[in-house]
């Protein structure tokens, strides 16, 4: 998937949802090219506890260096998991698991790469999403609730509606509050003058939520009060996964990376033309024009047209 490396390099992926054969057949074929390469995974590794820990441990005894953040679907407690833990807790269950594989959270010292790029300083962040982000369609000034029925009409509802808790916040928005001021005071106080690499399960701004083939989806899709950051907290690049939509943006003048893999049946479609891992840093592949961003460009006409 990606070619001899002269050089260690610091690599990405998300969304490998490993509960599905043909995904955990691609998580056995990651390797380094570098045995000094780092490897970012940016949430949804899988439904339960055991698979998501199962993908990270291969991943752990390849890559010098492993650096995870959760998705909406580790946060999930699905009927007949082992672990029946909910929100929080599920959450430090999984960090406290990560620390005995190696893997590194957000909830540990961020780490500085060195290598060709760097110096950064490399920042997972575990955020959530508030409903704050809306398509065209949904007001900015109505409420969460009205937003959630908007989506529900249209057949749109995220299923950590009802596999992912919250308790002991009353709900999402209270928890990504919570995490918001948390990971807040830790940019703040981040070296001074250093790059960052920003790692975050879902986007940091609402454009990428634009190509949506269900525009709707977007309220489950982060927060606006992370809108700018990238350019607030020096990132020299922005890494999120989520969407589906693998493919390289630039906002503001800083490069943004959505690395999903996603479903079989999505990444079929497009053939992994970008690979499953992608390069962060020292930079983006020389491939000219990103073929997938064309392809889905032309599959969002052909969703608005059908």
């Amino acid at each position: 998937m990606i070619g001899m490396s002269r050089g260690p390099r610091l690599l990405a992926t998300s969304d490998l949802h490993v509960n599905r054969q043909e995904n955990e057949d691609l998580v056995r074929e990651l390797a380094p090219t570098h045995p000094d390469d780092w490897l970012i995974v940016a949430g949804d590794v899988g439904d339960r506890v055991a698979t998501t820990l199962w993908a990270l441990e291969i991943l752990a005894g390849r890559f010098a260096r492993v650096i995870w953040v959760p998705g909406n679907h580790e946060l999930w407690t699905p009927p007949g998991d082992e672990v029946d833990l909910v929100g929080p807790a599920r959450y430090d269950h999984l960090v406290a698991e990560c620390r005995r594989l190696g893997v590194l959270t957000p909830e540990d010292p961020w780490p500085v790469w060195e290598g060709a790029g760097g110096p950064a300083l490399v920042c997972p962040m575990f955020l959530l999403y508030d409903y704050s982000v809306r398509p065209p369609s949904i007001p900015a000034s109505w409420t969460d609730e009205q937003a959630l029925e908007v989506a529900r009409e249209a057949g749109v509802v995220c299923t950590d509606e009802v596999l992912m808790s919250s308790d002991p916040f009353p709900g999402p928005a209270a928890w990504c509050a919570d995490r918001l001021a948390r990971t807040l005071a830790r940019l703040e106080d981040r070296p001074a003058g250093m790059p960052t690499v920003l790692v975050n399960h879902w986007p940091l701004t609402p454009h990428p939520t634009r190509i949506l083939r269900h525009p709707e989806f977007a309220i489950w899709c982060g927060t606006t009060a992370t809108a700018d950051w990238h350019v607030r907290f020096d990132a020299e690049v922005v890494v999120y996964g989520h969407l589906h939509v693998p493919r390289t943006t630039v906002e503001d003048g800083v490069r943004c990376e959505e690395v999903s893999v996603g479903y079989p049946r999505e990444w079929r479609r497009h053939g992994l033309v970008r690979g499953a891992l992608r390069e962060i840093l020292p930079g983006a592949p020389d491939d000219g024009p990103d073929p997938f961003t064309a392809w889905a460009a032309e599959q969002r006409a052909r969703w608005a047209r059908s």
